[in-house]
């Protein structure tokens, strides 16, 4: 998708406590940066693309559970709460032409909530990048994105079992039987390829090849489509699947969406219609009531997906309170395609 350009979430103003639940942890923040130099950056500010770095350095955002946190805010140098075990991680993929903290508001939620979330800033998708590489559309380092994913989770895992002194935050932090895929928008196709996709990506190494050992127990995909050159076909293990588009999606059309749900024949699937909702503020908090829905209905859809909290029928109830915000369907069952507007618009909300 086109670009969502714009600045950190907390200026967007984040949603009220209450929209999503009581909040039982604090949010401690922190960033560690993976480089993995056995691939490279493209620099698509030259025709053909060139390199601009032989590796793929992978600055990563690390939220996490905390006992000292001031209510409401994200800080850093705070000691992770104890946990015999460590959390839940969710592995999170951000947009075109953003960071992560565009999403902190939802991502700050999955931490009260009690699962850590890992951010890495992708090499060419970023803000930043995109800004010094004049603006080109980079969209296509997407392709090595899934890989990208999955060397980050594996250095993650290797921090959590061993202290590292370049990630000493994340020791002992992470459970790694309990880890999901949460992505948006570009960051939403990239999860759906590590995910489910039957093909290989620019190194030749299959999909499958990059998330095997990692135990990847859910996705989520949030205004997302599929690559479209590879088939999407349930993988063993299947992860649970909750796809959350809004049928006034101006810049990934619903039909997309709905497309790439379909194509997923497995039984843990979900799929959470938002009615009215644009591109972003579903996800960013500005859309306080989508917001709400989206944050406790994928709250409840991990709880059960990771944690085998039951029973199935509360995650509809979680979606389903309110029709003219959204609608939850369940397996086989999908929304119709909506009609084609016509009209392509990815800008900030």
């Amino acid at each position: 998708m086109q670009p969502l350009a714009g600045g950190p979430a907390s200026a967007q103003g984040a949603p009220s406590a209450k929209t999503v639940g009581a909040a039982n942890y604090g949010v401690g923040i922190a960033r560690c940066a993976f480089i993995d130099r056995t691939r490279s950056t493209p620099n698509f500010d030259t025709t053909p693309p060139s390199v601009l770095s032989r590796f793929r350095t992978l600055v990563t955002e690390i939220r996490y559970p905390t006992d000292g946190a001031t209510p409401g805010t994200a800080q850093s140098a705070l000691a992770p709460a104890a946990r015999i075990g460590g959390f839940p991680m969710i592995v999170f993929a951000h947009g075109y032409d953003v960071t992560p903290d565009i999403y902190g508001p939802l991502l700050d939620a999955w931490v009260r909530a009690g699962f850590v979330v890992a951010a890495p800033f992708f090499p060419d998708e970023q803000q930043r990048v995109v800004t010094a590489q004049h603006g080109v559309n980079t969209e296509d380092d997407m392709w090595n994105e899934p890989a990208d994913l999955a060397f980050v989770t594996r250095q993650l895992l290797a921090a959590s079992a061993t202290s590292s002194p370049h990630c000493r935050i994340a020791h002992g932090l992470i459970r790694p039987s309990q880890l999901a895929l949460v992505g948006h928008s570009d960051g939403a196709t990239v999860v759906g390829m590590l995910s489910f996709a039957r093909g290989r990506d620019p190194y030749g190494v299959s999909y499958q090849r990059l998330r095997a050992g990692l135990d990847f127990r859910a996705t989520i995909i949030l205004s997302g489509q599929q690559d479209g050159v590879d088939p999407y076909l349930p993988l063993k293990p299947d992860p649970a699947l909750l796809v959350v588009q809004s049928a006034a999606d101006q810049c990934n059309p619903a039909s997309k969406a709905i497309e790439l749900y379909r194509s997923i024949r497995q039984r843990q699937k979900w799929f959470l219609e938002l009615r009215s909702a644009h591109h972003l503020p579903p996800f960013d908090g500005v859309d306080v009531a989508a917001f709400d829905v989206v944050a406790r209905t994928s709250i409840r859809f991990l709880r059960i997906a990771l944690e085998g909290a039951k029973p199935t029928v509360g995650l509809l109830a979680y979606a389903n309170t309110d029709p003219a915000i959204a609608s939850m369907y369940q397996g086989p069952n999908a929304p119709s395609d909506p009609a084609p507007t016509g009209v392509v618009s990815c800008g900030l909300n």
